[in-house]
């Protein structure tokens, strides 16, 4: 099987194609052109969001920053392919049009292969020979991708609106505050996070703190989603949550039961790779087009980009405690009614501060896009795989679950991290509202229909 191959055998759901689809097919054809399969669109996704989780976590892996990263591909692809649509949608960079007869093979490739290959030259904290490797994998895809493509005007152009969308999203991310400085100032007073020491005795910092200050892709700033903030260490829902993590989230917990732990331990994941799977897998199941395959994961990607940049930047502002510091500081925090307990440890920790949740912010965004395309409740259910490295072999803890729905996915995410002990629930449910939030931002100001050949059969 060729390395091409083998991605596009990934992530595939068999099924019918949804009516929307078949509309969309034949509206195409008798429009007196063709609707191009989203093949190479999911197979470059596969490779890109492999390729950006597998860095290592300061150069650009840590979830955060790869959701950025992700984010740029996805971003390129949708305009090279978009650029060559004779129906398309508004552009997000490249402001260009390409011949409608254009191989959208060639123009996904381009796009992708060359905004991975800047990426992986370019970022920091890797070592020259696995920057070697890495990008001498990327050019052998690359050359999978374009053998099968004939050669003739149809390639060459393809090409030439990929590397025009690549140069495009290059070009508006330079200098643009990723591996700049880390927001934190530390402040040891109560309410405030700390971090936790190693073995060593070396603080456990995040590897990307820079994410909170780099420049949004869709927003208007990077806190115009700002959340309205942790509630008051004196207040009766203090106490409440309080009580509620330092029950259920602690290490060796009672109250926890055995399906929460698994559940608590099956979402320590990456959700750019978790939701990517179930984008790509809803889009082959509904038989999208190339253009609207595109469309759905630049918009996904780059709602959790700023999901992202948005959460990171409040996690900064609010600078707010942990469970793990707020439960043994109890004393400190002006609340008779929270009790601290000095050896309390939480089942999964995280070298950031609380508030908001990142895992919520990033599945916020993804959720609202994904529910926007298909609706909240999908028939039939949906797939998510977790790569969590907390679970037993399987059958014991599997990796792979059925969800109905994605309100399904974040009500339960919102209890998760609470058993896991790694948040108060303030901070899930805030986080949810503002990747809901940056969703619904990018829906109603950016990759509209252009004109009325597609509007008609778009949801939203």
């Amino acid at each position: 099987m060729s390395a091409m191959a083998a991605v596009l055998a990934l992530g595939s759901v068999s099924g019918p194609a949804s009516g929307e689809a078949r509309e969309r097919a034949a509206a195409a054809r008798s429009g007196g052109w063709a609707a191009t399969s989203g093949d190479a669109v999911r197979a470059w996704n596969t490779i890109a969001v492999n390729t950006l989780v597998a860095l290592p976590g300061n150069a650009g892996g840590a979830p955060p920053a790869a959701q950025v990263h992700v984010g740029m591909v996805q971003g390129a692809v949708y305009d090279a392919v978009n650029a060559t649509e004779p129906k398309h949608y508004r552009p997000y960079l490249l402001d260009r049009r390409f011949s409608a007869r254009a191989s959208k093979d060639a123009a996904v490739a381009a796009a992708a292969y060359g905004v991975l290959r800047h990426l992986v030259s370019t970022v920091p904290n890797v070592a020259d020979a696995n920057r070697a490797t890495l990008l001498a994998t990327l050019a052998t895809q690359y050359q999978a991708a374009l053998q099968p493509i004939a050669d003739g005007p149809s390639k060459t152009k393809g090409v030439d609106a990929g590397e025009a969308a690549a140069a495009a999203m290059i070009a508006a991310r330079t200098d643009d505050g990723r591996f700049g400085p880390s927001q934190w100032v530390p402040n040891t007073a109560p309410g405030h996070w700390w971090p936790s020491l190693n073995a060593a005795g070396a603080q456990i910092l995040d590897p990307t703190p820079w994410v909170g200050t780099v420049d949004p892709f869709l927003m208007t700033s990077s806190s115009q989603f700002r959340t309205a903030g942790p509630v008051s260490l004196t207040s009766d829902t203090w106490t409440r949550e309080f009580n509620e993590v330092k029950s259920l989230g602690a290490a060796n917990s009672t109250a926890r039961s055995p399906h929460q732990t698994y559940v608590a331990r099956w979402w320590q994941s990456t959700p750019v790779l978790s939701w990517n799977e179930v984008a790509r897998n809803l889009a082959d199941r509904d038989d999208l087009d190339a253009v609207d395959t595109a469309r759905l994961l630049a918009m996904t990607n780059l709602s959790g980009a700023d999901a992202a940049i948005n959460c990171w930047n409040d996690k900064y502002h609010w600078d707010f405690w942990r469970p793990w510091n707020a439960i043994v500081r109890a004393e400190e925090d002006g609340n008779p009614a929270t009790a601290p307990q000095a050896d309390w440890t939480p089942l999964i920790s995280a070298p950031y501060p609380d508030h908001p949740s990142g895992h919520l912010c990033l599945d916020g965004a993804h959720a609202g896009i994904l529910a926007k395309f298909f609706g909240d409740t999908v028939p039939g259910g949906f797939q998510m795989t977790s790569i969590s490295t907390l679970l037993a072999p399987a059958p014991a803890d599997p990796r792979v679950r059925t969800f109905g729905s994605f309100s399904q996915v974040l009500d339960e995410l919102v209890e998760a991290r609470i058993w896991a002990g790694l948040h108060f629930r303030t901070a899930d449910v805030q986080a949810r509202l503002l990747g809901s939030n940056v969703a619904d931002h990018a829906a109603e100001n950016y990759f509209q229909p252009v004109g009325r050949g597609r509007e008609a059969r778009r949801r939203h």
